[in-house]
């Protein structure tokens, strides 16, 4: 189950009045995937589905990390994101 810090900075992040890069939001989502579900076991999307392809290829980056290590990059690349897009 998250920590009550990685709920506050998932719902922080959110937030932002300024949307983070495409980059910057993929290695989010896989964090964030990663430290909810875990490894990647879903099936590969369609080629011509790019956006599920990209979240589910970053996603897959992250296979073999733990949960709490996910979220604790999580948390620290969130509040990275919310101090550089909060200005």
């Amino acid at each position: 189950m998250p920590s009550a810090e990685f709920e506050k900075a998932a719902a922080d992040v959110q937030q932002l009045k300024v949307l983070p890069k495409d980059d910057e939001l993929l290695k989010l989502y896989a964090l964030y995937k990663q430290a909810t579900v875990g490894d990647n076991e879903t099936a590969k999307p369609s080629v011509f589905d790019f956006k599920a392809k990209y979240k589910w290829s970053e996603w897959s980056k992250l296979k073999g990390m733990a949960q709490a290590d996910a979220e604790t990059e999580y948390i620290k690349f969130a509040t990275e994101l919310i101090d550089k897009y909060s200005n």
